[in-house]
Parts: C-alpha cells; sequence; structure tokens
C-alpha cells in the first residue's frame, strides 16, 4: 500500500476514533488520534494478520499496552475487517464487544486484555519470548504510551527482552509529550527515552510518527535488527487530524459534544477530499 493510500485509511481510522468516542460519551481520544498512523501502517502493512482467521497460532501479535487508546485500536481493527465500522457507535455501552479497554474474550483478533499501564509490554516480552521457545517465526508488536514509560514494570519488561535478546519483539512508543495531568516533563520526566532504551540493550529509532516514509523505514530497520529488540520512538501530535484538538491535554479523556463533534467531522471530512 502507497503512502497515499495509507493517509486515506488513517483518516478513515481518526473518523472512526471520533464517532466511537462522541456515541460512548465517554473515551480517550487524544492518544488514540495521535497513534492513528502508527495502528494504520501495522495493521494494514507491517503486521502479518488475517481478520478471517484471527487464532491463527502463526500470526503476528500486538498488545496495546496503553489500552485506554482502544477507540484508535478498535477503529483500525474495523477498518481491517475484523467487524462492521457500524459497530464502533457501540463503543463502552452495555453488552457491547468494544468495551473501554481492550478485551480478549470478547472481540476475536485482540491479543491481549490490557489497560493498566506497564503491563502490555510485559505480556508483550513475554509473547516474544515465547515464540523463541517454541521455535516461531511470528513478531509481538507493543504500543505504549510516553507517560506509560514513568511506569516501573516498563523497565523491568525491557531489561528482560534486552538481556534475552528478543529481536522479534517492536516497542513503540508513542511520544505526543502530553498525558492525563500535563505534558509528560512536568509530570515526571521519562526523558531521554531513547537513550532509556539503549541502555536496557535495544536498537532505538527515533521517527516522526505521522510521516509514512520513516514509519515503513523504522519497521524495516526493526526487522533487520538481529540479537536485539527494538524500540521505535514516535514523535507524535496528541489529537492529530482535529484542530481543536491538537496539543491540547485536555482531550486526553473528554468525549466531544455534539457541535464538536459535527467540527471535527467536517475537518476530516475535507482532509479526506484533498487526499
Amino acid at each position: 500500500m502507497d503512502n497515499q493510500a495509507l493517509k486515506k485509511v488513517s483518516n478513515e481510522v481518526r473518523k472512526g476514533i471520533v464517532k466511537a468516542v462522541h456515541a460512548a460519551k465517554s473515551g480517550h481520544p487524544g492518544g488514540s488520534l495521535s497513534a492513528a498512523d502508527i495502528y494504520t501502517f501495522l495493521y494494514f502493512e507491517e503486521m502479518n494478520i488475517d481478520p478471517k482467521d484471527p487464532l491463527n497460532e502463526n500470526r503476528d501479535r500486538f498488545v496495546l499496552s496503553k489500552g485506554h487508546t482502544a477507540p484508535g485500536y478498535y477503529s483500525v481493527m474495523a477498518n481491517r475487517g475484523y467487524f462492521p465500522v457500524e459497530e464502533l457507535e457501540t463503543l463502552r455501552h452495555t453488552g457491547s464487544r468494544l468495551q473501554g479497554h481492550p478485551s480478549m474474550h470478547y472481540l476475536p483478533g485482540i491479543d491481549m486484555s490490557s489497560g493498566s499501564l506497564g503491563q502490555g509490554i510485559s505480556v508483550a516480552v513475554g509473547m516474544a519470548k515465547g515464540a523463541k521457545l517454541q521455535n516461531k517465526d511470528f513478531r509481538v508488536y507493543t504500543l505504549l504510551g510516553d507517560g506509560e514509560c514513568e511506569e516501573g514494570e516498563v523497565w523491568e519488561a525491557a531489561m528482560f527482552a534486552g538481556a534475552k535478546k528478543l529481536d522479534n519483539l517492536v516497542v513503540i512508543v508513542d511520544n505526543n509529550n502530553l498525558q492525563i495531568d500535563g505534558t509528560i516533563v512536568d509530570v515526571n520526566d521519562p526523558y531521554p527515552l531513547d537513550k532509556k532504551f539503549e541502555a536496557f540493550n535495544f536498537h532505538v529509532i527515533n521517527i516522526d510518527g505521522h510521516n509514512f516514509d520513516q514509519i515503513r523505514a523504522a519497521f524495516a530497520e526493526a526487522r533487520e535488527t538481529k540479537g536485539m529488540p527494538t524500540a521505535i520512538i514516535a514523535k507524535t501530535t496528541k489529537g492529530k487530524g482535529v484542530s481543536f484538538m491538537e496539543n491540547q491535554v485536555s482531550w486526553h479523556g473528554v468525549a466531544p459534544n455534539d457541535e464538536q463533534f459535527a467540527t471535527a467531522m467536517e475537518e476530516l471530512e475535507r482532509t479526506g477530499e484533498t487526499l
């Protein structure tokens, strides 16, 4: 898929995020929108997956460690064909398969229930080690928040991954520089993220998380890296694609009202028309 096609898909993913959170009247749009391009590349280009066979034992695995950005995860899955796009508007409703955080018990295609920050990467590391023990070729991808990297469990998992040379593991950090209470620097500065992962024996790549050329090159480089896991530090914009949400910490976990929803969808429709 070329970059233009990927941009079109990621714009549809962003529409799905806004629709889902608006319909739920709750959720986390900011970090879902910032990761939309990463989600899109993983599910439409990078990973060996098949929506018609979601439990194939040789599939690549994805763990959403920052589980609160489930709206983005669900939207890319729906656009990839795991379930109808219309179902996105059941987000967080009673009886819906689309719970506020991903649950592997409800929706085929989710490899791990997640949401308690720090635990997702730990599970992903275990999956990668399990693949090595079983001589399986599948790869494991996990998406973290930059604020999540303030959790000690992240670094315990990273220590193990580096020590065990898990070159089938790719950790992606959605580095949008904002978390629920403010900038990550003001809350509990985890920088420099790249040097920290390097200290835990990771191969580290810094990219613009909205540039598909850089995203493609980073994942290709990760595949070529042997003997150590890869960490991709993706610099992103929280709320990307909706002007009044961009770089606004207030949109971490707030749903748009009807007027804001209409404005956001109009912007995304205009964006789609230019692609």
